[in-house]
């Protein structure tokens, strides 16, 4: 990833001062990922001006994907601000608004860090409520909530948008029962934690719902909320688009499967829907007159393909890069159809030699080589490969 860091020169967010002018303790971090957000800069630096530095002392960090004007625009305004502004443009928007927020948090230089969207639906007038709730209750987060008392999602336009808000948050709530645990707006975009209790390397955001991420992967023991009424968009478009929505459920996913336990239950239920498509593929291969044990053996290909698309998406994801997907493909197809070869023969030992009945030996080797299937697919395909220069390196220390 290629960016490049603008600053006010002087101020608390050059690198070249930072290490000398640290902000003490009881200062904020606010950091705003943007994207094509021009239009809002103005309004939301003014916004900030007027309600965070006369409580508290603060420093604004942007984190920018955008393909317009919007660093531009941010360096401009910036000069008006009696706080330091910070633009952090990338290049390549690794891991979306999620990927952004990480990098600011790298890039913070407050204990405290205020995560808030550049569309000014997050009103800067509850910063400094965030951060003091969070010192009062000793909280690692603080969320701000629109689904607790005096909370409000009244900026959400339209009925499409919140339904897809409360399913959402149905749906986090119900996969992560224990993570989320006092936290009624997982789904939120606003919220205050400290730099402590996050080790940003152990992230692995996907989209645009970086709370959940925090929350599941590394959450602090203590959580409190705040009640928020989320405002109006002032200029532009929602970036709440189909695309976002399977990243969303990519993303959930993802979190849920990361245990072992969980990933071999997701790599089995992957693997029984892909009867679907292979005993659909044999309908149509035989129905166009083809002998059914070829058309078999090409319908578990449509099988193996469906499975090999599931899991490269839903379970392995952050492990693509150790392969090329020719080579992840070829390995997945291999163990599948290996898996197929063995499982007959290993029926028939089972029946003739140990007398067992067709349907138990038939339970006993799917089990079987169900297991082997999972643990050969994490080794054999997706595991980093031993590098040969490791092990040169290695003899040489010897």
């Amino acid at each position: 990833m290629s960016s490049h860091e603008y600053t006010v020169p002087g101020e608390l967010g050059d690198p070249a001062v930072r290490a000398s002018e640290v902000p003490e303790p009881g200062a904020v971090t606010i950091v705003v990922p943007t994207f094509n957000e021009s239009a809002n800069i103005r309004r939301l630096l003014h916004q900030i001006t007027e309600s965070v530095p006369s409580r508290l002392p603060c420093e604004v960090v942007f984190v920018d994907d955008s393909t317009d004007d919007t660093p531009d625009v941010i360096r401009q305004a910036a000069q008006d601000c009696p706080f330091p502004v910070t633009v952090l443009h990338r290049e390549e928007p690794v891991g979306g608004l999620g990927g952004a927020v990480v990098e600011g948090l790298k890039a913070a230089g407050s204990e405290w860090i205020v995560v808030m969207d550049g569309d000014c639906q997050h009103p800067p007038s509850l910063v400094p409520e965030l951060v003091a709730t969070g010192e009062r209750s000793n909280a690692g987060l603080v969320v701000a909530s629109r689904y607790i008392k005096g909370g409000s999602r009244a900026g959400l336009a339209g009925s499409y948008r919140v339904a897809v808000s409360r399913g959402a948050t149905w749906l986090t709530k119900s996969l992560f029962p224990r993570r989320l645990h006092g936290i009624s707006d997982p789904m939120s975009g606003f919220f205050a934690i400290r730099r402590s209790t996050v080790t940003a390397d152990v992230l692995k955001p996907l989209g645009y719902k970086i709370l959940l991420e925090l929350a599941v992967r590394s959450r602090p023991r203590q959580v409190a909320e705040v009640p928020f009424v989320f405002q109006d968009r002032f200029a532009g478009e929602s970036k709440s688009t189909a695309t976002e929505g399977f990243r969303f459920l990519r993303h959930l996913a993802g979190l849920r499967t990361a245990s072992p336990v969980a990933r071999m239950v997701g790599f089995g239920l992957i693997g029984a829907s892909g009867f679907v498509p292979n005993l659909l593929g044999l309908y149509l291969l035989t129905v166009a007159g083809l002998h059914y044990v070829p058309a078999e053996i090409l319908a578990n290909q449509f099988g193996v393909a469906w499975n090999f698309l599931l899991i490269e998406h839903l379970l392995f994801r952050d492990r693509r890069a150790h392969r090329r997907w020719w080579d992840r493909l070829g390995r997945f197809a291999l163990l599948a159809n290996a898996d197929l070869v063995l499982r007959i023969p290993l029926i028939a030992l089972l029946v003739d030699r140990f007398r067992m009945g067709a349907l138990p030996a038939t339970a006993f080797a799917l089990v079987l080589t169900f297991v082997l299937r999972f643990v050969g697919t994490e080794a054999l395909v997706y595991l980093p490969r031993r590098r040969r220069g490791n092990r040169t390196t290695a003899r040489r220390a010897v």
